[in-house]
């Protein structure tokens, strides 16, 4: 039997509703959830002796069940006199003290202030079936009813689907009216329009509106979310944050239905937030293994990133999840990142917490009660402290966090907070070792730390910024580029003119200044910022040999083009720079600094012999291929060494072409530098070696 109306507007027809029970018969229809789905909600903002109307009751057994559990003070409306006659019948003698009334809830016949309770189970959704004038004003008409008949505190207590025409019409409304806005997800719910219907992923919400004492000129409003069934509300600023999180966790409850429908819809990343103050806890991305072999343990599975290495490639970017998920062996990998500035308590209060959650991201055809295993690195949460955090007008906010590694040595790192994923810089920390150091260590330790918490770095003995290590990869490989020039062995011994552009914590210009004594170096960044975050917290300095310019890059480099007119400046050019825009396809160089005309201005204040290293970091490849064919213009002879695990590639470009080196002969270039950077006294970083950053290299 088909009951579905020819279209939505048939929903607010008394004739539509009138068929629709005939057809029906007494048979009981639960539009959005029955009373033990929708009991937890109902409870919590209805209280057992409050007066209650339920509009558009239909014959719904909810009322009925109210009634049984001891809210007996509840009167019921319709439209319908079909379903009005049916629900007096079936409760003339059981439910005695429950009314049901024909009556039209724009026009309700009760004197003002009667109830404490409307409570309303998709009759608004049934109503508001569109936004034009003449629907619009029989809302208006329905919602002024409801606010005349409730007492001052009393509460509208409507079961919504929440789409989005819906929520703005209701919210907007009750704000306007001074009321207290809150809307609560229903725990566990799917939806159902009618029975000839397949259930469908919607979530089901409950709106509360307060209705609070008019004040002359007051323009207070109160909008609140409250996304789980026992958890806290959240308070948010405005009725468009407040839309926006309800779209948030109607996209989430869809997702997680396509998710257990079918397996390989591609990366899909999602936010699980912390219920009692709205801020993202767990970043999960959900990775499929379609050649994965099913097997009764082989469906599903959750992998904790420690603390700290959500950064590295096999966690932090899409190709290295896939290779974890295949290597893990499971059809289905979700793997779950920890938010900085969240306090866990260990592995097991994360798994406790996670269980429930991370089951609604199943596959399909997953045995029932099938345990699904947590998995990570070494058993642990691992261990991050968060030292600053601050705002950059240039750069945003970001924060300066140190982190345990892998092997137990400890690491400074600057992120970014428009870009997590992405370690702007990162610096290695030194043990301090000393005996006044220990006693305040412990001292402090057993003062603040209780037991079995994980480790606090700042009163961990990691003090001091290892300057002769660095930590990033790409940094190594410009080092190690430096072989390219002539006669690399005399490298100490020879003045050496550099200029960075992209100072950050300032590790690679350091790294030049500490190994070669002779060099010169200009160090340009446009943010204060950083200049401020390298010599506060990793280590960084000015001396005679060493100046930062706080300039823009490009602008620099065009200065010194116009006025050094024609003549070389520096022997090494070192471009470290990110874009802002994660549009380009390009997040590191901005395209400006490979401008064709850009790049003549480089090639003019770099020496006949020199080198320039750019740190190219793209995406796309056909804008890749453009770069190199347009720096192939300015600099003949173009080397390019992939790092591995990462998208970065680091670019050496020459002028003579004739120079053009095979890899034995870079390879002992190499080993020449850094036979002279080890000689005695000198500090150095042994597993660090040169010539393996230029095996790989390519002549493009």
């Amino acid at each position: 039997m088909n009951l579905l109306p020819k279209s939505a507007k048939e929903f607010g027809s008394v004739d539509y509703w009138e068929k629709f029970f005939q057809q029906r018969g007494k048979k009981s229809f639960e539009w959005y959830g029955t009373y033990l789905e929708l009991c937890g909600v109902l409870h919590k903002y209805i209280k057992p002796r409050e007066k209650v109307l339920v509009i558009g009751c239909g014959n719904s057994e909810l009322s009925e069940q109210l009634y049984d559990v001891g809210y007996q003070d509840i009167v019921n409306i319709d439209i319908s006199d079909v379903v009005i006659k049916q629900m007096k019948e079936r409760n003339a003698s059981r439910r005695p003290q429950m009314s049901f009334l024909k009556m039209d809830m724009t026009q309700m016949a009760f004197p003002d202030a009667s109830f404490q309770v409307v409570l309303d189970k998709g009759t608004l959704d049934a109503v508001l079936t569109d936004e034009e004038e003449k629907t619009l004003q029989q809302v208006d008409r329905v919602l002024a009813e409801v606010g005349r008949v409730l007492q001052v505190g009393g509460r509208y207590l409507c079961i919504s689907l929440a789409q989005a025409h819906v929520l703005k019409k209701a919210v907007g409304h009750f704000s306007r009216e001074g009321w207290m806005v809150r809307v609560h997800q229903v725990a566990n719910n799917q939806g159902q329009v009618l029975e000839a219907e397949p259930r469908f992923p919607l979530p089901v919400f409950a709106f509360i509106m307060t209705k609070f004492r008019p004040v002359a000129g007051s323009a207070l409003q109160i909008f609140e979310l409250c996304a789980q069934e026992q958890g806290k509300p959240v308070r948010l600023e405005s009725a468009k944050q407040l839309a926006e999180a309800v779209r948030e966790r109607q996209q989430y409850a869809w997702l997680c239905s396509q998710l257990g429908r079918k397996a390989g819809l591609g990366s899909v990343s999602l936010d699980l937030c912390d219920g009692d103050t709205g801020e993202p806890r767990y970043t999960l991305h959900v990775v499929d293994s379609p050649t994965v072999k099913p097997s009764r343990d082989s469906h599903f599975a959750i992998f904790i990133i420690p603390q700290g290495r959500e950064t590295e490639w096999l966690f932090g970017m899409e190709e290295g999840r896939k290779q974890l998920a295949a290597s893990a062996g499971f059809r289905r990998l979700v793997t779950v990142a920890l938010h900085r500035g969240q306090q866990y308590k260990g592995m097991e209060s994360i798994q406790a917490e996670l269980s429930a959650r991370v089951m609604e991201l199943a596959p399909a055809g997953m045995p029932a009660q099938q345990q699904v295993p947590f998995l990570s690195v070494g058993g642990d949460i691992g261990v991050r402290t968060i030292q600053h955090q601050d705002h950059s007008p240039l750069s945003g906010d970001y924060v300066i966090e140190d982190v345990q590694g892998d092997d137990k040595r400890y690491f400074r790192r600057l992120i970014f907070l428009s870009n997590r994923s992405v370690v702007q810089s990162e610096a290695r920390l030194l043990r301090d070792g000393s005996q006044r150091a220990q006693k305040k260590r412990k001292k402090e330790r057993k003062k603040q730390q209780p037991a079995g918490s994980p480790e606090d770095l700042s009163a961990a003995p990691w003090q001091s910024i290892d300057k002769s290590y660095l930590c990033c990869e790409h940094h190594k490989a410009m080092i190690a580029g430096l072989a390219l020039l002539r006669n690399p062995e005399l490298l100490l011994e020879n003045p050496l003119a550099l200029l960075v552009v992209g100072l950050g914590g300032g590790s690679l210009p350091l790294f030049v200044h500490d190994h070669f004594p002779k060099s010169c170096i200009d160090a340009v960044e446009i943010d204060p910022s950083m200049l401020e975050v390298a010599t506060r917290w990793f280590g960084f300095s000015q001396s005679n040999r060493m100046k930062v310019h706080i300039a823009d890059g490009l602008d620099y480099v065009n200065s010194l083009a116009r006025q050094g007119e024609g003549r070389p400046l520096y022997d090494v050019i070192m471009f470290d720079v990110d874009s802002k825009d994660p549009t380009l396809g390009m997040s590191c160089p901005p395209p400006a600094f490979v401008d064709q005309a850009f790049l003549q201005n480089v090639k003019s204040i770099l020496s006949l012999e020199g080198v320039f290293i750019l740190n190219l970091v793209c995406r796309d490849m056909g804008l890749k291929d453009s770069v190199l064919a347009g720096l192939k213009v300015v600099f003949p002879l173009l080397y390019v060494r992939r790092i591995e695990g990462e998208v970065n590639e680091i670019l050496f470009c020459q002028l003579h072409s004739e120079q053009k080196l095979a890899t034995p002969e870079l390879l002992k270039m190499a080993q020449a530098l850094e036979w002279t950077l080890r000689k005695p006294g000198k500090a150095w970083d042994d597993t660090y070696v040169l010539s393996d950053m230029l095996k790989t290299v390519k002549i493009v």
